[in-house]
């Protein structure tokens, strides 16, 4: 299967079979994470694996819609980024993001990205305030994202090329 093919397949997936995810895809989402572009290759980020099923329950509460299928999620990787190393810290935590949901979809692992940054807990705290109280980060790593894992349950069927909006292509100018 060639790059194209696995980002089509790759669909985020939100129900999980309760099925554990070996540690050996884990640590192979980790190795894509890690291996990352990032600007000056500064590598801002700092991944949290979790994987204790209380945690998780209580992560499933971290924002106010869109982040339920931790509870039954098997793992989590919540991506957080030093904002005194690098100030597109942001980009740098996304394309690890990108690239740990795509490995975790070639290695048949249901994933989604659960967006942390500028999200609210149901109190009025930030996702991030929720996240930093619950999982003991430093204060100058910020929330950028928390990725979801899990045995899919049902996996969506894969994109396809000829409906993508190319219409949002321009060339030369807009």
């Amino acid at each position: 299967m060639n790059l194209l093919e696995v980002m089509q397949k790759r669909r985020s997936v939100r129900t999980y079979t309760g099925e554990a995810v070996t540690e050996e895809k884990v640590t192979g989402i980790l190795q894509a994470g890690l291996l990352s572009a990032s600007g000056k290759a500064i590598r801002p980020w700092e991944f949290i694996v979790v994987r204790n099923k209380e945690t998780l329950k209580i992560m499933s509460e971290c924002r106010v819609a869109g982040s339920k299928m931790l509870a039954s999620a098997d793992c989590a990787i919540v991506v957080l980024g030093d904002e005194e190393k690098s100030d597109v810290w942001v980009e740098d935590c996304s394309v690890a993001m990108a690239n740990m949901h795509l490995m975790a979809d070639s290695l048949g692992v249901g994933s989604c990205w659960i967006q942390g940054r500028l999200r609210e807990a149901p109190e009025g705290r930030t996702t991030e305030e929720y996240l930093r109280e619950l999982l003991k980060f430093p204060g100058s790593y910020r929330l950028e994202a928390i990725l979801s894992l899990g045995m899919p349950k049902d996996h969506p069927a894969a994109y396809e090329l000829e409906k993508l909006p190319m219409e949002k292509v321009h060339r030369e100018i807009f």
